[in-house]
């Protein structure tokens, strides 16, 4: 037996399979190698641990993280620091859901696909659009599919992009356009948002959409009402990227014109985990639903009259043709989306509605104790939800200033210079309901005293 009990294969198992594909030893099987280049030393690790010794040393290792458990963080950026109702990690953690896999039996698969389909239902809802799919991997990923879904809708080339959309969501959809061959047109931003006269400029008869977020990475609120016109007078869709906690106040896009509505769930419930994963959402309006990436869960009765689900409308290349599918997402993020389920459905109407008011509130506090310092101000006037630009005062570096604030117990905010240029000095802070009023002027007072 092999002197490794935690790795099943054992020596008679090894010789095995070097028999049945007719090598004679291990080094064999690297032959092909020449010796020059082959590494006969012993690489540089420590020995072997026992268990104990190893579980110390890994819980060494991850207390040098500095996790929102610890530390009161002011970081967003696309990932925030919200409260998560412990019943959610009771729910996901039943190995029903925890252990489920695609569900393409629908006869043993009745509760998983239960959960999309409320997932889909409540992404509509907030939306205020017809159609959702079952989820996909996350937010910046649903954009690019938007883009994509537009073009083949449309058969256009060109989309056109505000720069206050989130600078990873942009990158990612200027790979997706170079395969498509589309080109991808930024436009600048004034006070925070999107500049409209530029925006109505670049639009064309060769426009497939134009693609907004709102809030957006600034935190400020768009002018989707205004922008609506503009591409649908030129007959192009209209993609609108959102925050979904924000829509406990905010107007749903859906009711003021939106073609396609994306997002990430991560604000429902899902935990920031030190960057993912998350769960991205994709809804549209009727006329495109049939062109919409991944899939949707139906409702349906079964012969005897009894209400079950099945998966629906799939436009991938797993079940149709390659040359007709609409996309190659071949998956979804099913245990997350159900985070997002369980925390809506734990919330409910006036639930979102505190939270949302929470986050607004007290980011517009925050905003306005942090700004009272000599050098520093709020960098855009246009109205935020719970982000906000602080201008630190000139040759401030915001790296150097986020060292001293982590040593203090605070994880600060974003360093915008390095997505933007010409936003050097500034910090993106954001505040959800988790801060209290004692953290915010605590963080104050250490940024105060920093500068």
């Amino acid at each position: 037996m092999s002197k490794h009990r935690y790795l099943p294969m054992t020596d008679q198992d090894r010789s095995d399979m070097l028999s049945a594909i007719g090598a004679a030893s291990v080094e064999e099987l690297f032959r092909d190698i020449p010796e020059s280049i082959r590494y006969r030393g012993t690489l540089p690790m420590s020995g072997a641990l026992d268990e104990l010794s190893l579980m110390k040393h890994m819980k060494r290792l991850a207390s040098r993280n500095a996790d929102t458990g610890q530390y009161a963080s002011f970081l967003g950026a696309g990932l925030y620091d919200h409260h998560v109702p412990v019943v959610i990690n009771h729910i996901i953690s039943r190995s029903e859901f925890y252990t489920a896999y695609t569900p393409y039996q629908p006869e043993i698969s009745q509760g998983e696909l239960q959960a999309i389909f409320e997932f889909q239902s409540y992404i509509c809802e907030l939306t205020g659009m017809k159609v959702a799919n079952a989820s996909m991997y996350d937010g910046a990923t649903a954009l690019a599919e938007a883009g994509a879904l537009t073009a083949g809708a449309t058969q256009r080339k060109q989309i056109v992009i505000s720069r206050t959309v989130h600078p990873e969501a942009r990158e990612i959809m200027r790979t997706a356009a170079r395969g498509m061959n589309l080109t991808v047109t930024e436009i600048d931003y004034a006070d925070g948002v999107t500049d409209l006269e530029r925006l109505e400029a670049a639009i064309t008869d060769d426009t497939a959409a134009v693609i907004v977020q709102s809030p957006n990475f600034f935190g400020c609120i768009e002018d989707i009402a205004a922008m609506e016109p503009l591409i649908h007078s030129r007959k192009g869709l209209l993609v609108v990227s959102t925050n979904p906690l924000s829509l406990g106040l905010l107007e749903a896009p859906g009711k003021l014109g939106a073609d396609i509505v994306v997002g990430d769930a991560q604000p429902l419930g899902i935990h920031p985990a030190f960057g993912g994963p998350t769960c991205g959402y994709f809804a549209v309006a009727e006329p495109l639903m049939r062109r919409m990436p991944g899939r949707i869960v139906g409702q349906t009765v079964d012969r005897d009259g009894k209400r079950g689900f099945v998966l629906t409308l799939q436009a991938r290349e797993q079940h149709i043709r390659r040359e007709k599918a609409t996309s190659n997402i071949c998956s979804n993020q099913a245990l997350l989306a159900l985070c997002a389920s369980v925390y809506l459905s734990t919330m409910g109407k006036e639930g979102m509605r505190e939270i949302s008011r929470l986050n607004l509130s007290k980011s517009h506090y925050a905003a306005r104790e942090l700004a009272k310092p000599e050098g520093v101000s709020l960098a855009f006037a246009s109205p935020f939800f719970n982000e906000f630009v602080l201008k630190l005062p000139d040759k401030t570096s915001v790296t150097s200033v986020n060292e001293r604030l982590l040593e203090a117990g605070f994880i600060g905010g974003h360093d915008l210079g390095r997505f933007y240029p010409e936003l050097h000095h500034h910090m993106l802070v954001a505040v959800t309901e988790k801060r209290t009023k004692a953290e915010i002027d605590e963080f104050a007072v250490r940024l105060e005293e920093l500068l």
